[in-house]
């Protein structure tokens, strides 16, 4: 059965203490302590350079966020600099072109009811209504 992987670690770390402590000088498995250490021991370093690269990816991501936060500034200002430019403006294929919806092409906010479905919701309300009577 497969252990877990911090119960090998925790397992290796009670046989080497059990070993120091009762039967130093014995060798078990055919390897003394110190080729037992040496055997476990990039299982050890593995770990250890794992942590160091999540410490590294951890700061890549903060310095990540902060270049960010510059970028969607100046973002900002650039899209802000089309929009008041007299030569482009936010109707202007370029402001269109940065992704945002130009004044143009934008929606009114007007809509009308279908009237197909309206007659049809008004037609079985009255039937409801006759129905109950």
């Amino acid at each position: 059965m497969a252990q877990a992987l911090d119960d090998i670690i925790q397992a290796s770390n009670l046989i080497k203490a059990g070993w120091l402590k009762y039967a130093a000088t014995a060798t078990f498995g055919g390897l003394t302590e110190a080729q037992y250490e040496a055997k476990i021991k990039p299982s050890y370093d593995i770990r250890g350079q794992i942590t160091d690269l999540e410490t590294q990816i951890a700061q890549l991501i903060r310095d990540r966020d902060a270049a960010d936060a510059v970028t969607d500034k100046t973002n900002q200002a650039v899209v802000k600099g089309i929009v008041g430019d007299v030569n482009y403006g936010d109707d202007s294929d370029l402001y269109g072109a940065c992704g945002y919806v130009r004044k143009s092409d934008r929606a009114t906010g007007l809509t009308r009811k279908n009237s197909t479905a309206a007659k049809a919701a008004a037609a079985a309300k009255a039937a409801a209504k006759t129905a109950g009577k």
